[in-house]
């Protein structure tokens, strides 16, 4: 993706059914699991890299020795870094006696993540200065293991606002601009009720106080506290918890716009954002990888005992259509093939484009995630030109017409042509602190094969989305024009993107679009100025509205104008006016119809065509409308309190 966005985040979470012994016996080592966790989250790399956070709870534990441990970290390669501290530390201790790697017992008390169940997170922060004290597994602890709680999880919630003023009538002290806190403190707070009134009912029998920690840990209702915390949490999330006493959940949103899977044999059961890193690292089938089913919650026990039971009733799902346009990694099987048939959904459209003439085309991809669209772009195209070459050998072969001269000719000529012609050479850093610095330093994270474009020929080049414009004018569009052609086409294998999202991409801004801000100068130009005051005030009405009642009032910005209108104001829009270049550019977008023909199964998209899942969508739109027209920055998941 040319443009750069960020997507809140990815979980891997591992049980281990057996204890330390039994790894060490069959595998060699009583970190089985550990390794396990790392693998897990070194496969989801791309889903976060601005911080990673892990955490363990190790069960039955003595009373007076530690259970609960966490270590988080926001510096640069954070995930190396924390795996590479727990590693020399064990190590050390080992060489100092403190614990013996042969003995799981010894690695299980010394060794802060020798326990059984073990998760980890890693983070893109989406909001301020970002810190290791944003990153997840959140911990909240108490001196009753029963009432200690670690959570994390892919999420936002577009309602944080509400739930902190729900925190605050109760006399709570949440802390704002992090949902993630709101989240831990609801499921607290229900915990701590529902420990409370167990605590009591076993102090009036009479029961010793040595006695009530094992029977609260026996009797308490993880199910009904996690159904009671989500019942007014309105959002995408996969979340995952643990109890100090060792009582896990997992849970997922009950349109399922994040993703979760799960993995289970008789030795573990584990949980990740993406199928394949599951498949991979427990070297298992795709069958053996189950999705996790939306609005439904995994609870293992203490004790090993697992249920699967819905908190929440059945809704239409609504999985998240960037997960398989761009986020999720391309090796699944599935995703694969959806990702060719996006590149080979655009064929029509391109054809048109470039003149209906493959001999004076080059075909190219931007770096790097569009390149799997781009071999289904490639075999489209290829089709296509197969299915034109039949259709004249027939005609030719009907008429008596077919000569070895034609067919030369036919098979010979116009055959579409593939090329790495763009080239993404290194992840710029920006510690040039003046905007114009970081600029010049970005134009050039991009270069080009030179002397493949031929005097005449055009460029096509495919990019997964186009989501700002900014990348494309100021670098791609200038460092292609080099080349010289007589025209550059770019496609992007998504629609465009006109609203924003609130479950958990980057992309809350509207006015930062390049769709909307190309609405909005054909409506200036238009001399339709007024409809931008009307869309304003009615924004402000929707937000006054009780939540279940609101429509997307920004709808109306894009109503007279059709697709095609759209993409060639952003198509002038994008094309670079600083250099010495008298080509055409033309930006291709995916239509939403050939967008769902490509994904199987439900397709969330919200960001292409208005209608969110959630009533906290509809908030979403609207005040991100209210705020771009009030001048005002900075995200809109939110409604003020």
């Amino acid at each position: 993706m040319s443009d750069s966005i960020k997507h809140e985040c990815g979980i891997a979470v591992v049980r281990l059914k057996k204890p330390l012994s039994y790894f060490k016996d069959k595998y060699g080592t009583a970190l089985w699991g550990v390794n396990k966790l790392f693998l897990l989250m070194e496969k989801q790399h791309n889903r976060g890299q601005d911080g990673i956070g892990i955490g363990c709870v190790k069960l039955n534990m003595p009373l007076g020795q530690p259970y609960i441990f966490r270590r988080r970290d926001a510096a640069r390669d954070s995930m190396a870094s924390v795996f590479r501290k727990e590693l020399k530390s064990f190590n050390k201790m080992a060489r100092k006696g403190i614990l013996d790697p042969e003995d799981p017992e010894s690695v299980k008390r010394q060794f802060d993540f020798g326990g059984e169940v073990l998760i980890g997170h890693l983070r893109y922060g989406t909001s301020g200065e970002f810190d290791s004290g944003s990153c997840h597994p959140y911990l909240r602890r108490s001196n009753w293991p029963t009432r200690t709680l670690m959570v994390m999880g892919n999420f936002n919630m577009t309602n944080t606002g509400e739930l902190n003023s729900k925190l605050m009538d109760r006399g709570q002290h949440p802390v704002f601009g992090t949902d993630t806190q709101t989240v831990l403190e609801e499921i607290g707070f229900h915990l701590d009720e529902h420990h409370t009134d167990l605590y009591r009912k076993l102090r009036d029998q009479g029961v010793e106080g040595r006695d009530i920690p094992e029977l609260i840990s026996d009797q308490i209702d993880l199910p009904s506290i996690i159904r009671e915390s989500a019942d007014p949490w309105d959002g995408g999330y996969a979340i995952s918890g643990v109890v100090g006493n060792g009582d896990m959940f997992v849970m997922r949103d009950p349109r399922g716009i994040r993703p979760c899977h799960v993995y289970e044999d008789d030795e573990v059961i584990a949980f990740a954002s993406e199928r394949v890193p599951l498949m991979t690292v427990f070297e298992s089938s795709k069958e053996e990888v189950k999705e996790v089913e939306p609005g439904t919650l995994t609870i293992v026990r203490r004790d090993g005992s697992q249920s699967t039971q819905r908190f929440h009733d059945e809704r239409p799902k609504s999985p998240c259509s960037f997960e398989r346009i761009y986020f999720s990694r391309g090796n699944d099987p599935s995703i694969y093939r959806e990702r060719k048939a996006m590149g080979a959904a655009l064929v029509d459209q391109v054809y048109k484009s470039i003149g209906e003439d493959f001999d004076k085309t080059v075909f190219a991809f931007i770096p790097n995630t569009a390149e799997t669209a781009y071999y289904g772009f490639l075999d489209g195209l290829r089709l296509f030109r197969r299915q034109q070459v039949r259709a004249e050998i027939l005609e030719a072969s009907q008429k008596g017409a077919l000569t070895e001269e034609l067919l030369d000719g036919l098979i010979m000529r116009n055959w579409p042509r593939g090329e790495k012609a763009v080239h993404k050479d290194i992840k710029m850093r920006t510690f040039i602190s003046q905007e114009k610095g970081r600029a010049q330093l970005v134009s050039h994270v991009y270069d080009i094969t030179y002397d493949l474009v031929k005097e005449g020929d055009a460029l096509v080049a495919l990019d997964d989305s186009i989501v700002r414009g900014t990348t494309l004018k100021e670098s791609i569009l200038k460092i292609l024009a080099r080349t010289n052609p007589r025209k550059i086409v770019i496609c992007s294998t998504a629609p465009q993107i006109r609203y924003p999202d609130c479950y958990g991409i980057d992309m809350s801004e509207l006015g930062k679009f390049i769709a909307f801000q190309a609405t909005v100068n054909l409506i200036k130009r238009t001399g339709n100025n007024q409809l931008l005051e009307q869309v304003y005030q009615a924004c402000k009405a929707e937000l006054k509205k009780p939540s279940a009642e609101r429509i997307n009032q920004v709808k109306r910005i894009y109503e007279d104008f059709s697709d095609e209108e759209i993409s060639a104001e952003i198509s002038r829009m994008v094309s670079p006016e600083d250099i010495d270049w008298n080509g055409e550019v033309e930006v291709v977008y995916q239509t939403i119809e050939n967008l769902r023909a490509c994904i199987k199964g439900p397709c969330g998209d919200w960001y292409f065509t208005g209608d969110y899942p959630t009533p906290g969508g509809f908030a979403t739109v609207n005040l991100a409308y209210v705020r771009w027209y009030e001048g005002a920055d900075g995200r809109s998941y939110d409604l003020p309190l």
